[in-house]
């Protein structure tokens, strides 16, 4: 069973561009620790300071294998150190969703 980690943050909208920085981070980190990294979204109209992240993985221990790995990744450490240096996140939450098949992806007829 395929879950996706849904990720939503609450940010400085003034320190926008460093999330940014954070979100591409991840673009290399994320996959290389075993994540399917479906993507970051900032801010673009509407509420200014609040983002998310969305990264699948094959079942909960998965997730569970992935975070180990990511203790261990000195570029994810680095990443976390960026954002607690410059401080843009300011809270971060985290919801675990399965995707209903019938509904993902459907295009305009």
């Amino acid at each position: 069973m395929k879950i996706t980690c849904f990720i939503e943050y609450k940010i400085d909208p003034y320190k926008l561009d460093q999330f940014r920085e954070y979100a591409k981070n991840w673009a290399e980190i994320i996959p290389e620790c075993g994540g399917e990294l479906l993507g970051y979204f900032s801010p673009h109209e509407g509420s200014n300071n609040i983002a998310y992240g969305l990264i699948s993985f094959a079942s909960l221990a998965d997730y569970e294998k992935y975070r180990q790995t990511l203790k261990r990744d000195i570029a994810g450490a680095n990443n976390f150190q960026f954002a607690r240096q410059e401080q843009f996140i300011l809270e971060e939450k985290r919801s675990f969703l399965q995707l209903i098949p019938e509904t993902f992806q459907r295009l305009p007829v």
